[in-house]
């Protein structure tokens, strides 16, 4: 079995394990918004914070349209009053 799972991965490449320090940023990014864990601890390590904000970004597509806005100023163009742009 387990040689049939190497099987899935490309020639010469092993999985490494997730790191101690992932998880734990991970499970914390998942309960607290960053700005709380900030205010609640006097001293958090520089590579902890890093990896706390990386696990804080969403994963999915929809979330990240949900959250952030695309504009190119042609929609206040049109929107302008008079409908002319300066």
């Amino acid at each position: 079995a387990a040689t049939a799972a190497l099987g899935l991965l490309p020639l010469g490449k092993t999985q490494s394990p997730e790191s101690l320090l992932d998880i734990a940023a991970r499970k914390v990014a998942e309960k607290w918004p960053f700005q709380q864990v900030e205010e609640r601890f006097e001293r958090i390590p520089e590579p902890v914070q890093r990896r706390i904000v990386y696990w804080s970004f969403p994963r999915s597509e929809r979330e990240i349209c949900m959250y952030s806005s695309f504009n190119t100023g042609a929609e206040d163009l049109a929107t302008a009053p008079g409908g002319v742009a300066a």
